[in-house]
């Protein structure tokens, strides 16, 4: 027992008992781990009690835990909050003709799956060869992603379109009403000439839907 001493380690509790009408203080004596490094069982001895040096490891090992979870700082679950998209029936109500530049022209918007979106131009031409005639430019790009929609022509007689903004809710008041829906943004017209020399004009739009029961007839793309 004497050997065993140097190598005690008081520790207090704090915990009291009541024996036989007295209160008394309990304190444990350990013996660090180091000191039993070549016994089969180690054992610790508390008050006159021996218990395995495995079971109080094992408490020893829970209390440690817990104190290192107490000074783990908080952890912060940041939620981003998503981003507001429409579901595939509103966005889908997005589909439709809306105006253009002059009466008469129109863009038909079709928006399909996974937010792909095909459609076309249908607008007088302006040059010396198609002056005054209908031309029909259908999209080669088009997509809609929440209520951003972008789309880009393909190019005729030199003429392409370009479409970057957003649908916004219009005057309407129901659906299928005139101006329900808006296409608003910026529609860019790239002009290419004989040298290929591209000339771009960008203006701002707000193209209203068409009323279901005005809209014109769809067009066939050959």
């Amino acid at each position: 027992m004497a050997a065993l001493l140097p190598h005690l380690v008081a520790r207090d509790c704090g915990s009291t008992m009541v024996r036989d009408g007295v209160m008394k203080k309990i304190q444990f004596i350990g013996v660090p781990p180091r000191f039993f490094s070549g016994l089969i069982v180690p054992t610790l001895m508390v008050f006159g009690f021996v218990l395995p040096m495995r079971l109080l490891s094992g408490v020893a090992e829970l209390f440690a835990q817990e104190a290192k979870a107490g000074t783990r700082p908080a952890e912060t679950t940041a939620t981003n909050s998503p981003t507001t998209k429409p579901d595939a029936k509103s966005a889908q109500a997005y589909s439709g003709m809306y105006s253009f530049l002059k009466d008469g022209e129109f863009v038909q918007v079709t928006v399909e799956e996974a937010g792909h979106v095909t459609g076309f131009i249908s607008r007088f031409g302006e040059g010396e060869s198609d002056k005054g005639a209908f031309l029909d430019q259908f999209f080669k790009s088009g997509k809609l992603e929440g209520s951003k929609l972008s789309f880009t022509t393909e190019v005729v007689h030199g003429i392409g379109f370009e479409f970057k903004g957003t649908v916004e809710r219009g005057e309407g008041k129901n659906p299928g009403d005139e101006g329900y829906f808006v296409l608003k943004g910026t529609l860019s017209e790239n002009a290419s000439d004989v040298n290929k020399k591209v000339t771009t004009h960008s203006q701002e739009v707000a193209l209203k839907m068409f009323p279901q029961d005005a809209a014109p007839a769809a067009a066939a793309r050959n």
